[in-house]
């Protein structure tokens, strides 16, 4: 099944390892026939605060959000899936990434009345910490859940996965180029997933 995808990317470098894991996953995206677009947060210049306009208003049916919202939800509109490429910091999403899905992903649109109609949804992490590391204190099974159940299946998308690249601080080139080749086999493989249990 070929999708037109939207990457959406949070990392304030574009020299970053983020950035070139992304280039490498919309090429694996590319060769396996699907549409992308690629959101820049911070190059669009993405204001993470929630602000009054855009707080969630209960008691409308469909509420109307400020410009900048609106834009984003007509771009996510316009996709079958999504994926979002992110330093893991303090085992969680980037601020400017957790305020995207403050904003964007708000009542009316993307929970309540209204959910998500994408098809799945890929969360890639860069972990500067090892696999073991990781797991020491279930630290993968609490950012798995938090994302696949507290985010998109409550966002309607229930065919969501979180993809670890790990040790991704102070490594030999030949690491680099693994994460890479793991990019773009995410990317090729992207729409061969198929849903699983969602919780931890």
């Amino acid at each position: 099944m070929l999708m037109n995808v939207l990457v959406v990317v949070s990392h304030s470098r574009k020299d970053s390892l983020t950035f070139q894991v992304t280039d490498r996953f919309v090429k694996g995206l590319a060769e396996a026939g699907h549409q992308t677009e690629i959101v820049d947060l911070h190059e669009i210049g993405f204001d993470p605060i929630l602000r009054a306009e855009d707080e969630p208003d209960y008691t409308q049916e469909i509420q109307r959000f400020s410009p900048q919202i609106e834009k984003e939800i007509t771009r996510l509109r316009k996709h079958d899936a999504i994926a979002f490429v992110f330093p893991l910091w303090w085992w969680h999403l980037p601020a400017m990434l957790k305020g995207y899905i403050d904003r964007v992903m708000n009542n009316t649109f993307a929970y309540g009345t209204n959910t998500l109609h994408h098809e799945q949804i890929l969360w890639i992490a860069l972990a500067g910490v090892t696999e073991e590391q990781m797991n020491k204190r279930n630290y993968g099974d609490s950012i798995r859940n938090l994302l696949n159940v507290g985010i998109a299946d409550y966002c309607g998308v229930s065919n969501s996965r979180v993809e670890f690249l790990y040790s991704t601080v102070e490594a030999p080139p030949e690491h680099y180029e693994e994460l890479l080749n793991q990019a773009y086999e995410l990317g090729v493989n992207y729409a061969s997933h198929s849903a699983k249990p969602l919780t931890t």
